[in-house]
């Protein structure tokens, strides 16, 4: 088999594992309904990719997103994450869908008390700031500018994330203490957020695997979707949902909202194992089983801190996970969100095996959209795949696709972002948003990128359009026949709606994206106005 046709037949089986994706491929945004009430401990996406900042191309760079849908003006309080949770961002690197590492992020607030003298009385401010901060990291402890901040902490567990080997992550001065930069409250408070952003860019030491790098903290969201028409059934016409008027038709309704990112970069070396250049990750985070209002909370002074609004006390338990975007979204039942939620990649395939293998998200676009379709002397072009159980999306949805992403060995049917470690990184301005299934309009498959999504995913990735496109059948084309030995098993029939090229109306916006760690952009300030005398 010459190169070209290796290249085309990889393509197609980097389309398949889409599908996969496609199902169960979201971002999470207040997606179960438990996790509507702790909004701060709500996984919205995550990211997994070889860095492509240059010189960093023998590291993974994994990002964890939280708390949804924050305008930037969401003062006095704005977004601070919950102290009382502890955040995880898992590595399966053998294909048994078991942690192997976990990096365990732990939050404090630290808290001043500001007062002002009001005719002899000394009277707290409401604000958390009571002037201009200073223009790095430094300025943050004890700044008498910031009554309120958070530090965190960061250890690695290899083995089982609640009994296995933990290890502290360390700065260079061997600090295990680092500060999470204020959100961008605007330029009046602080003068160059880029700069002061910048300076929380921490370089780590990390146990067992040599030095990386992270940063927490407030990034614009570069998630692209159209959530509101999308949950409004789809509350689109025809021409663009299938794409008609093309891809970007300035839908993202995301665009002025921000996110905060937990993100960590390692080298590639800690996060493999052996031979197997496949991994396997998901973020989730966790709260104690046990929460007790207090009926009198008393204030916080400089010795002390007080009682808090609540008591919280017994074993952490899981209450979000997210590794494919959109999987509890628009795959999970509303029955079992909850569920998803609090469980492990291990017990997928028992628990949840119908969401993949009879899917219904193909379904109900037909029923939105297939009449329109016929009618409008389109027919099929909206009619969902008939053929089941949907055996294709078993190894593009729970097993990594061959040849691509899908690690060696028995794998166990589990869902999570898989990243073939071995594929070198595509520089930002030469990725492309669809991956491998950007066609040239006749059927001929152009460009295809085999560093995004689903070999991990990045955050330019339309995941939206890849997932609404291999939903719908795109794997039956016929330019995707020679993918696998099995094809023809795995794909049995046809699907009329493989060809059209739904959209949802909304791209990523590459300009705010960074071509450095922490890649995703510098959030929106909270006040429009430059900074003025």
């Amino acid at each position: 088999m010459n190169t070209a046709t290796k290249r085309s037949a990889l393509a197609v089986a980097v389309a398949g594992i889409c599908l996969g994706a496609s199902l169960s491929q979201a971002s999470s945004h207040r997606e179960a309904p438990f996790i509507t009430e702790v909004p701060k401990v709500d996984g919205t996406d995550f990211y997994m990719f070889r860095s492509y900042e240059t010189g960093r191309e023998d590291f993974v760079t994994l990002i964890a997103n939280y708390l949804p849908l924050q305008d930037a003006y969401g003062g006095p309080n704005y977004f601070d994450l919950d102290e009382n949770a502890i955040y995880e961002i898992h590595i399966d690197n053998d294909g048994d869908a078991v942690e192997d590492l976990t990096f365990q992020f732990d939050f404090e607030t630290v808290n001043q008390d500001f007062t002002l003298n009001i005719d002899g009385t000394d009277v707290a401010i409401p604000l958390k700031t009571a002037a201009a901060l200073g223009a790095d990291a430094s300025a943050d402890a004890n700044n008498p500018a910031l009554q309120s901040r958070q530090t965190y902490s960061i250890d690695v567990i290899r083995g089982d994330r609640r009994t296995g080997t933990v290890q502290a992550v360390t700065d260079m001065s061997g600090g295990t203490n680092f500060s999470k930069p204020a959100d961008n409250i605007g330029s009046k408070t602080i003068s160059n957020y880029p700069t002061y952003a910048k300076s929380h860019v921490n370089d780590i030491s990390i146990p067992g695997c040599g030095m990386g790098r992270v940063f927490v903290g407030q990034r614009q969201e570069a998630f692209a979707v159209n959530l509101g028409e999308i949950f409004d059934l789809v509350n689109l016409p025809l021409a663009d949902v299938a794409g008609f008027n093309g891809r970007d038709l300035g839908l993202n309704i995301l665009n002025d909202k921000n996110v905060t990112s937990l993100a960590i970069e390692v080298p590639t070396q800690c996060l493999t194992s052996g031979s197997e250049p496949v991994i396997g990750g998901w973020t989730s985070a966790s709260l104690r089983q046990a929460r007790v209002l207090n009926p009198e909370p008393t204030k916080f002074t400089d010795t002390d801190m007080g009682k808090g609004a609540t008591v919280e006390g017994g074993a952490y338990t899981q209450v979000s996970r997210l590794g494919s975007p959109l999987v509890n979204e628009v795959v999970i039942g509303l029955r079992d969100k909850n569920k998803f939620n609090a469980s492990e990649p291990k017990d997928d395939a028992s628990n949840f095996a119908p969401y993949v293998l009879t899917p219904t998200l193909p379904a109900l676009v037909e029923i939105l959209f297939g009449e329109q379709a016929d009618t409008a002397g389109f027919p099929g072009a909206a009619d969902a795949p008939t053929a089941f159980p949907r055996a294709d999306l078993i190894w593009a949805f729970l097993n990594g696709v061959p040849g691509l992403n899908r690690p060696s060995g028995n794998v166990v049917l589990s869902e999570m972002l898989r990243l073939n470690t071995t594929i070198a990184p595509t520089e930002l301005t030469s990725q492309n948003d669809l991956g491998v299934i950007e066609t040239d309009g006749m059927g001929t498959i152009v460009n295809p990128d085999f560093a995004g999504f689903p070999n991990g995913r990045r955050p330019v990735d339309d995941v939206v359009d890849i997932a609404l496109r291999v939903a719908m059948g795109v794997l039956y084309a016929d330019r995707f026949d020679a993918v696998h030995p099995d094809f023809e098993t795995l794909m049995p029939g046809d699907a009329t709606a493989k060809d059209t090229e739904f959209t949802d109306g909304a791209v990523t916006a590459t300009g705010p994206l960074l071509t450095e760690f922490p890649y995703l952009g510098h959030p929106i300030s909270g006040s429009p106005n430059p900074q003025r005398p």
